[in-house]
């Protein structure tokens, strides 16, 4: 997780230098401010890890692919399950 919160404050990063570029122009855009970057930030920030977690719920869902059903089964057999 560390890695991906690296990942998002880069990207942020990123947006604040092209803000300070754009204003170093002279060119504003009324929606593309500190704020929105720190909107967006936040998004990500929550959105990834949910992301994740879906993931995480649908790898171990044992009713999604003939796969996994078959795995189930193989529990249930065993009584592992």
């Amino acid at each position: 997780m560390d890695k991906i919160k690296q990942y998002v404050a880069m990207i942020g990063g990123a947006l604040g230098a092209l803000l300070l570029f754009f204003q170093s122009l002279g060119y504003q855009v009324e929606w593309f401010n500190e704020n929105t970057i720190n909107t967006f930030i936040n998004f990500l920030t929550a959105v990834v890890p949910l992301g994740f977690a879906l993931y995480g719920v649908y790898k171990n869902q044992y009713l999604v692919t003939k796969k996994a059903q078959k795995q189930e089964e193989v529990l249930k057999k065993n009584g592992l399950k």
